[in-house]
């Protein structure tokens, strides 16, 4: 039996391609951020790819404030951004998940650790640039933010 060698690229092609798309939609399947916060500990753990990423300590609502409980999917990213609501204070890097409440970075690191904020989620201003850079890499719908007592 003789085959033509157009046949046989064409088939080796086809092949290649499938394989291909199949390698794409795995890997995007897998490229995810998982953060966790935990309001009784006041840190939250990343995870990126179900691989352990990082754990840092954070400041939620003080007392007379409130951070959402549950599960969101961030909808904007701002590199600076201006409370409007609390006398124009800075938010760099910005992540929100709810309305007006985002994770951000702070310049109140020695707060780090326990309830302090507005209802913000804050960070020191290396790892909250490290997260920004993380969701804006894997993008807002892979990106998901779970916030527990």
């Amino acid at each position: 039996m003789r085959v033509r060698s157009g046949c046989l690229r064409t088939a080796a092609l086809i092949v290649a391609a499938g394989f291909l798309s199949i390698l794409v939609s795995v890997s995007s399947a897998e490229a995810n951020v998982s953060v966790r916060i935990d309001i009784s500990s006041q840190t939250m753990s990343v995870w990126v790819n179900g691989w352990p990423y990082a754990t840092w300590r954070v400041s939620t609502a003080r007392p007379g404030y409130w951070t959402p409980r549950g599960s969101f999917r961030p909808f904007l990213l701002k590199r600076m951004h201006y409370s409007r609501k609390f006398d124009n204070s800075p938010m760099p890097h910005s992540i929100f998940f709810r309305g007006g409440y985002a994770i951000h970075g702070t310049g109140y690191v020695r707060y780090l650790g326990h309830a302090a904020s507005h209802g913000c989620v804050r960070l020191a201003p290396d790892n909250a640039a490290r997260l920004y850079g993380l969701v804006r890499q894997y993008g807002l719908g892979d990106t998901r933010i779970v916030i527990n007592n």
